[in-house]
């Protein structure tokens, strides 16, 4: 990977998590996996609803989930089993009157597919890129 390459992915990585704060910040319930998950969405500044997709039956979330918030933002890991869950908890929160965005779990997905395979690495990840980067620069001045 180029630099340049790394400043746009940074970029473009920063962006998705405005737009996951400004729809959380919006009303939209967050769907994640685990625990750790939800502490590395806090530790990205997202203060609004993480619900765990993993502490009750998966269509008993996604009902309870759709009663409470008109937008829910699936983000499950790009694993085999999380890309399962996101297909499945898409199409309950959906038959239950949702409108559901798995739009931000697929631009994320592609920007770190190669580097990290789940959510509670999202954070460490921003980080170290922009420290890797901003080492770049300052070397290059």
């Amino acid at each position: 990977m180029s630099v340049l390459e790394d400043m746009e992915r940074l970029e473009q990585l920063e962006e998705l998590v405005l737009e996951l704060l400004q729809q959380s910040e919006e009303g939209a319930a967050i769907i994640v996996e685990g625990k750790r998950d939800r502490r590395a969405l806090r530790e990205l500044g997202i203060t609004g609803p993480v619900k765990l997709g993993t502490q009750k039956s998966l269509l008993e979330l996604c009902e309870e989930v759709a009663r409470e918030y008109d937008t829910v933002i699936v983000l499950t890991d790009w694993d085999e089993n999380g890309e399962k869950l996101a297909r499945l908890m898409a199409e309950f929160l959906t038959n239950a009157g949702a409108t559901v965005n798995t739009d931000i779990r697929q631009r994320l997905k592609a920007l770190v597919k190669k580097r990290i395979k789940d959510i509670e690495s999202l954070n460490t990840h921003l980080f170290n890129l922009r420290v890797e980067l901003n080492t770049m620069n300052s070397n290059s001045i």
